[in-house]
């Protein structure tokens, strides 16, 4: 169900049978409360790794993979730095394939989600509550969503008091 829920990310709306807001999906609510932990877990490895990455890209060499300025470079002192900066984050992206199995999904949330993510300190999603029961068992239904893209907007306007008070008046 995480799988899911990330892969709605990459929705297109040409395709039939993809969900139709990206990033949200419908579920029971007691399945939504146990997806939750996981999912922010993972975007949290998602955004730790990407910090990591951007920190390591001072080492990072401009030569192009497999050409002997790359390689020279892989051998000095700046290679290595750059592969020892990068490893734990390539750790993550291990740990998180461990829990989703899914490559593409795994790309989503190390590369969108926690770019997106990146100045939130937790509460990735959210979980609201459905008015219908599902037909089949009644079971209570929820949505649970990436936050931030589709909130809504307060108008910024607060109801004051009703009735000015006696004192100020006098």
């Amino acid at each position: 169900m995480a799988v899911s829920l990330v892969m709605t990310m990459k929705r297109t709306d040409d395709v039939e049978g993809v969900a139709k807001v990206a990033g949200r999906i419908v579920t029971t609510v007691a399945k939504a409360k146990e997806l939750r932990p996981l999912i922010e877990k993972i975007i949290t490895m998602g955004r730790k790794a990407r910090r990591l990455v951007l920190d390591a890209e001072k080492f990072a060499s401009p030569a192009a993979r497999g050409s002997d300025e790359w390689k020279a470079w892989r051998e000095s002192e700046n290679g290595k730095n750059w592969v020892r900066a990068t490893a734990p984050a390539l750790a993550l992206r291990r740990r998180a394939f461990a829990a989703l199995r899914s490559k593409e999904a795994v790309d989503i949330v190390f590369g969108e989600l926690a770019q997106r993510f990146e100045s939130r300190k937790g509460g990735y999603t959210r979980i609201v509550r459905l008015a219908s029961v599902r037909l089949g068992d009644a079971g209570e239904q929820a949505i649970i969503e990436f936050v931030g893209n589709n909130d809504r907007k307060s108008s910024g306007r607060r109801k004051g008091p009703a009735v000015e008070s006696a004192v100020e008046s006098a």
